[in-house]
């Protein structure tokens, strides 16, 4: 099994950008210039590597190799977004892989993409590229080309090598299990052995609420991998397992006017085999809530009426910072309530909300779950 903080590390000490990996200081799904350059370099690195992996690590000075990190990212529907993008398109899997000089809420992004051996090409037009593209690596660039040319196989060996040194030991093993159960120690935090292989660690704080129980702050890893495969400073998630399985319920707390609930939005079980393999299935189970249309109106018109005093730089009184506080949930709620410009305003709000810590990390959140709606 492959440690794959060991495996980053492997990538930056020993390779710059070439046809088999490229790092990114950040990347931003949520924007179309961004979709776009993704999925390029996708693309790219597919047609380049039809034999092999080739990976893209986030959170990368790129003059250095400095890593600062980013944000989790628990997209589990980020294939979706490939296939609905590309043609032949390959397998690629996002990890968060934490690192012990990294803030508890910043991970390195690890994106793997396993070709298909089949020529992949964009889809459809997005943001500046058309339809029916094909893309190439060119060293540490991704250029489109207008027909397939010959691609010696040149990398199989040294993607070997680097996977190779990048294997986990008990060592490692252990050293996770005991950063884990010390960095967490305020969360009750606990391992897990599954099938004589795989130890899973997690840690929660834990909230009864109306005798179910529920955790927050939750922080979930599969130490053999070093993958971070959950956390969360803000929602409610609900945890069982057995023998054979982890299972993460996610719930998001949504409501107007102090009247809020709690809402099932994703499920994720994480299936331990004896073939000393595991996998991992998502499946959103969202049902938005729905209110009366004109107690909406009335918020919304008041979300908007406060962006514009951010946006001309008034000072807000404290009823007014409680409304910012729910902006992101209640342009949310109008959202899902068919209000679709409301996802534009919340756009347009992101750059006022920065400099409220609570609010912006809402926002964050609430992004997290339109692109969970959106990819479903």
């Amino acid at each position: 099994m492959i440690n794959k903080r060991l495996l980053i590390k492997n990538l930056l000490a020993h390779n710059d950008e070439n046809s088999f990996y490229d790092k990114k200081r950040k990347i931003d799904i949520g924007q179309k210039e961004g979709k776009a350059k993704f999925l390029k370099h996708i693309c790219a690195l597919s047609n380049s590597n039809p034999k092999n992996n080739s990976f893209i690590v986030i959170g990368v000075e790129d003059e250095d190799n400095k890593i600062i990190g980013v944000d989790f990212f628990d997209d589990s529907k980020i294939q979706n977004l490939i296939n609905a993008y590309l043609t032949n398109p390959p397998i690629v899997q996002y990890e968060n892989i934490p690192f012990p000089h990294l803030p508890e809420d910043k991970v390195v992004g690890l994106v793997t993409i396993r070709a298909n051996e089949s020529l992949t090409s964009l889809r459809k037009n997005i943001w500046k590229y058309y339809g029916g593209s094909v893309f190439f690596r060119d060293g540490s660039m991704s250029m489109p080309k207008v027909f397939k040319s010959d691609i010696k196989d040149v990398n199989s060996k040294i993607v070997e090598a680097i996977e190779s040194h990048a294997q986990n030991n008990i060592q490692y093993t252990l050293d996770g299990v005991f950063d884990f159960m010390q960095n967490r120690k305020d969360y009750n935090p606990k391992y897990m052995v599954f099938k004589e292989y795989f130890v899973l660690c997690w840690s929660g704080e834990k909230k009864v609420v109306k005798d179910e129980v529920f955790y927050s702050r939750v922080d979930i890893e599969l130490i053999n991998e070093q993958v971070r495969l959950f956390f969360s400073t803000l929602d409610e998630v609900a945890i069982s397992y057995d023998a054979h399985s982890f299972s993460i319920l996610e719930y998001v707390q949504l409501g107007i006017q102090s009247n809020y609930k709690y809402y099932p939005l994703e499920q994720t079980i994480i299936k331990f085999s004896d073939n000393a393999s595991y996998s991992i299935e998502s499946t959103l189970i969202f049902n938005p809530p729905q209110f009366d249309k004109k107690i909406l109106h009335h918020i919304y018109n008041s979300n908007n009426a406060l962006l514009e005093k951010l946006k001309k730089g008034f000072d807000l009184n404290n009823n007014e910072l409680n409304d910012l506080y729910n902006l992101p949930d209640t342009y949310l709620i109008c959202y899902l309530n068919l209000f679709n410009e409301a996802i534009d305003k919340l756009t347009e709000a992101k750059p006022y909300l920065k400099p409220f810590a609570k609010t912006y990390k809402k926002y964050k959140e609430v992004l997290r779950v339109l692109r969970k709606v959106k990819y479903n």
